[in-house]
């Protein structure tokens, strides 16, 4: 097995807070990240895709095939944005980057090729860093 990890940057802003949380309950939760007039971060994404080596290529997969799923079903939607306003953090989902990395998570797989003839890479992991300290990710179990 091989596995191909490619990294995206995007910018978007977001602020923390539950509408089923009090004011000072969001405040004491979520802090600063709290703040009415949101915040923004830097994000760098990694997408991990794993599988066999192609015989006849010696590639795993083309990396624009890659990069192209990560433009179409993530980059394009939350680049440049506010979070909150996505619909996936509507309602009671607060958007927090372990909401985030689930919901690319959920993206990435929906737009996954999964019936290309012959052996296709299968989606493995998705991590994203929000800052130098904070890094998530998630290891994508296969159904």
């Amino acid at each position: 097995m091989m596995r191909l990890t490619r990294r995206y940057r995007f910018s978007a802003s977001h602020r923390l807070h539950s509408p089923v949380l009090t004011e000072e309950a969001n405040q004491q939760l979520y802090g600063k990240c709290n703040n009415p007039y949101g915040h923004g971060h830097d994000y760098v994404l990694e997408v991990t895709a794993r599988g066999p080596v192609d015989q006849e290529t010696g590639l795993l997969m083309r990396a624009e095939v890659l990069d192209t799923l990560v433009e179409r079903g993530v980059l394009s939607h939350f680049r440049q944005s506010n979070l909150n306003d996505a619909a996936a953090f509507q309602g009671n989902c607060v958007p927090t980057t372990e909401n985030l990395v689930r919901e690319i998570e959920r993206r990435l797989k929906a737009g996954w090729p999964a019936a290309f003839a012959g052996p296709w890479p299968v989606l493995d992991r998705v991590r994203i860093q929000e800052t130098k300290r904070n890094v998530f990710q998630t290891t994508v179990k296969q159904q």
